[in-house]
């Protein structure tokens, strides 16, 4: 019961320093930033509602005549209603409205990707650290390449080569947009263009991220099968392929479960410059836009989002471990 109440007590004071740095952030640059973000909403001559520049001012701060604390106070009252502001770069659509747009392509490309590269990491490690010695160990130097070539170089060869080149695959977009003008249709044609779509963005991940899983589970692999309890089971004459696969292996994975864990959390945060490159509609666009507009609501938001992903996926591991390994209930 102790390792529950310390994990969660330690998550509740992470998320609360979280949300109180990003409530400071804007209220410590330099410059007044709700006098900025003010001011790109009322290009155009648009006229701003005083709802949205109290909404404004709770979010970003000013000399508004109320104390910090109490702005602190607002800003916690919003953050718990959902109100995350108004766009300055979209105006006047909600920021909460532009992140949940970008967060399904970004959960469902970045979440997929993150998950093979995952699964044929561990399996492929747990295959090459059991024959280790022999010609399979190659297989390390070669992901290890390819996980040391920079994202961009990697998506802009796959997109000179299978778009450019061979003519096989689309270059941007999630999708079809002069087979779709009016947006998704969710139909089965439709879904079958955004599987084409992602084809590239999620190689490029994958040969960018299979590498380390691979290299880690190998060498955890290769310490296991030293471990005494697979050296008593190979004496009792098991068959090798439970060794490998209950003994060695299924405890060899055990610690790549924690990077597994912050890989799932950082998913949200989407792989920027892969969808930066194939202009993706995900999270990682979006922050991008929101850096290059001053867009400080829409970056406070994502900021947030990322945050509470990350945190949520690491105290979901936590639990894992402590139902996996008694140890770490003990220790904790």
């Amino acid at each position: 019961m102790t390792f529950w109440i310390r994990r969660i007590a330690f998550y509740l004071v992470t998320l609360w320093a979280a949300v109180s740095l990003n409530f400071l952030l804007p209220r410590i640059l330099p410059g007044d930033p709700v006098a900025i973000m003010l001011g790109k909403l009322r290009r155009g001559g648009r006229q701003l509602s005083q709802e949205t520049v109290d909404a404004v001012t709770a979010l970003l701060g000013g000399d508004r005549g109320s104390s910090l604390w109490d702005q602190y106070l607002a800003y916690w009252g919003r953050m718990l209603h959902g109100d995350l502001g108004i766009s300055s770069t979209r105006y006047p659509t909600p920021v909460g409205e532009l992140i949940g747009q970008a967060l399904p392509w970004t959960v469902t490309l970045v979440g997929a990707a993150t998950i093979i590269s995952f699964v044929l990491g561990i399996i492929g490690g747990a295959w090459v650290g059991w024959f280790r010695g022999t010609w399979v160990d190659q297989l390390v130097p070669i992901t290890t390449f390819l996980q040391s070539i920079p994202y961009f170089w990697l998506a802009l060869v796959l997109v000179a080569v299978f778009s450019v080149q061979l003519g096989l695959l689309p270059i941007i977009g999630a999708y079809d947009v002069f087979e779709y003008p009016m947006g998704p249709d969710w139909s089965l044609p439709f879904f079958g263009s955004v599987f084409v779509h992602a084809l590239l963005p999620a190689a490029t991940i994958v040969i960018s991220s299979v590498g380390g899983w691979l290299l880690g589970m190998r060498n955890m692999m290769v310490q296991t099968m030293a471990e005494d309890y697979v050296l008593t089971a190979e004496a009792k004459g098991l068959r090798p392929s439970r060794i490998r696969s209950a003994y060695a292996a299924r405890n060899a994975s055990i610690p790549s479960l924690a990077g597994f864990g912050i890989a799932l959390g950082f998913v949200v945060a989407g792989s920027i410059v892969t969808e930066q490159v194939f202009s993706y509609p995900g999270i990682g666009k979006l922050m991008i836009q929101a850096v290059q507009g001053l867009d400080y609501a829409l970056m406070q938001g994502v900021f947030l989002v990322i945050t509470l992903t990350v945190l949520a996926a690491n105290f979901l591991i936590d639990l894992l471990y402590g139902f996996i390994d008694p140890r770490v209930r003990r220790n904790g």
